[in-house]
């Protein structure tokens, strides 16, 4: 029987999980076992008695994902407080109000951000402490904090004479049903709204990686997913903590050339990523060389093109250490293209799909058993509808209640209100279809679908998906203007650097582009022009494009 009780099962992993690894920072080789993280919570939770923390109080957390961001999420929850985890990327002022709207007493902040941060726009807090090394670096008038933290391995010593022991961990007793955490969204729709999450909602989604054995005691997983965001949170660290994992963390920008590294090094039993790792790694380094024309000719041999495929197999599979279960994929929609071809060559990985606001999971299938163009299948503890006269074959909005959903939006009641039906089911936003086995296909975001010129519903991360596969397009996005529907392109500089195209004639590469692309959409999906973006488009930390900025462009 797996313990439900969210702080009782961080509880039961330190103190039979004492003597493994825990947390290690890939880059510094500095690791903290069970037993060392333990002690590093215990003098957290001696700090934050000495501070007057109280149940409930909140308590922000920012920076680069280390141990010691570990140390702090697992010692505030432990506690008894709220944590309120803040995306790194968030500017200056989105920070400084997070803080503010969270009702945060206490931050740790890694010493870069901290720099950037003015203590006067935070005036509730009584305290700012470094990531870095614990050091108060502000303290409100009249605090002491300084003067606690001299004295504070002194009282730890006293109040443990023969030393922490697994004997000495317990930790706060607290119900499911209270709020732990306030998740403040990277929405793309301009603003961030703080999602409120129950022990309950975290619980669930910890325990169902333990009953399923997605990880297991001594699994190693490499992390390089924002801590601060609800996917690589609820599987890299929480999970992954409570099972008794060796958790990475990887802590720089994961290109593929660094993560490739990271992976044939720590060689993962499990690999949580998002779809853009492995598109760029089909596009950059698998796509060049099937589309040689040697290649394609093999590939139309019968029994030759079963033998290549596996070795592509083999190759990829060593890439990412060949000791993985399967690659879960969450956060966007896969490429068709990626995954019709990672399913050819029986590559292991599997498409999952959630949100924020049900910390995050809704649905998951694992890689042998997923069916293609699927986001996974809907969990035994959640409930899913469409909201369609015909859910198997007509698209509508996405609809879940259960166990991971959240309690709503932190002092933002209409928003809360907004979210729910009248009969409680949360709307995710989402479009799609399931079918009779509970299988949840995405079409798009409810708030991107176009209407065509004859009411047909249109969803542009389907054409996009298709157009970002093409010659020289790193990135796009598909707007309406006038009833007519056009592309914007962001170029694959680099490749056409490489092959020495000018300006005018990418032009002309767009327009065969555009023809091609339009040759294999439906007639009312038809692209009237490609337009060259000059830059990268702004995206949200979780790496979703900002589509609201560019909706009244000119064409």
């Amino acid at each position: 029987m797996i313990e439900q009780n969210l702080i009782k099962l961080f509880e039961h992993s330190f103190k039979t999980n004492w003597e493994l690894p825990a947390y290690t920072n890939y880059y510094k080789k500095q690791t903290l076992t069970y037993g060392e993280a333990a002690t590093q919570i215990a003098k957290l939770h001696l700090l934050f008695d000495e501070l007057q923390i109280q149940p409930g109080d909140k308590i922000s957390l920012i920076g680069k994902n280390t141990p010691n961001w570990t140390l702090t999420y697992v010692a505030a929850v432990t506690y008894g407080a709220v944590i309120v985890p803040i995306l790194q990327d968030f500017n200056a002022n989105d920070i400084h109000h997070i803080v503010n709207h969270s009702d945060s007493v206490l931050l740790f902040c890694s010493d870069n951000i901290w720099d950037k941060l003015e203590e006067e726009k935070m005036e509730n807090l009584n305290g700012i402490f470094s990531l870095d090394d614990f050091r108060c670096v502000h303290q409100k008038d009249g605090q002491g904090i300084q003067k606690i933290m001299l004295s504070l391995d002194e009282k730890f010593n006293e109040k443990y004479p023969k030393g922490y022991t697994p004997d000495d961990i317990s930790y706060a007793e607290r119900d499911n049903t209270e709020l732990v955490m306030i998740s403040y969204t990277s929405g793309t729709t301009g603003f961030s709204k703080g999602v409120m999450i129950s022990a309950n909602a975290l619980a669930g989604n910890i325990t169902f990686g333990i009953r399923t054995k997605l990880l297991q005691r001594g699994d190693r997983v490499l992390n390089f997913l924002p801590l601060a965001h609800a996917y690589g949170m609820a599987f890299d660290f929480l999970t992954a903590t409570c099972c008794g994992t060796h958790v990475y963390l990887l802590n720089k920008i994961p290109s593929p050339k660094v993560l490739l590294k990271a992976f044939e090094e720590i060689r993962p039993t499990m690999i949580f990523t998002v779809p853009l790792i492995l598109e760029k790694i089909y596009r950059k380094q698998l796509q060049p060389q099937l589309n040689k024309r040697s290649m394609k000719m093999a590939l139309n041999i019968p029994l030759v093109d079963n033998k290549i495929y596996g070795q592509i197999s083999k190759k990829l599979h060593t890439a990412f250490g060949n000791e993985f279960k399967e690659i879960i994929i969450g956060g966007a929609p896969l490429n068709k293209e990626v995954e019709d071809f990672l399913r050819r060559i029986n590559f292991r990985f599997t498409v999952g799909y959630g949100m924020t606001e049900c910390a995050p999971l809704i649905s998951y299938a694992n890689w042998q058993e997923n069916k293609p163009g699927a986001s996974g299948k809907i969990l035994d503890t959640m409930e899913v509808r469409i909201d369609s006269t015909d859910p198997y074959n007509v698209a509508g909005e996405i609809q879940v209640r259960g166990e991971n959903v959240m309690s709503g939006y932190y002092k933002n009641v209409e928003a809360s209100k907004d979210t729910f039906t009248e009969d409680g089911w949360l709307k995710t936003g989402d479009v799609g279809v399931i079918d009779e086995e509970g299988f949840i296909f995405i079409k798009g975001r409810c708030k991107t679908m176009l209407l065509g010129a004859n009411g047909q519903n249109i969803y542009p991360e389907e054409i996009e998906a298709k157009l970002n596969n093409m010659p020289f397009v790193l990135e796009s996005i598909v707007i309406e203007k006038e009833g007519k529907l056009y592309g914007l392109v962001y170029p694959d500089f680099e490749a056409v650097d490489s092959a020495c195209i000018s300006t005018k004639d990418l032009e002309l590469v767009m327009e065969e582009n555009r023809k091609n692309l339009n040759s294999i959409v439906a007639s009312y999906e038809g692209i009237t022009k490609l337009i060259l973006y000059p830059t990268e488009f702004e995206k949200t930390p979780k790496k979703s494009i900002k589509r609201y900025l560019y909706t009244n462009i000119q064409v």
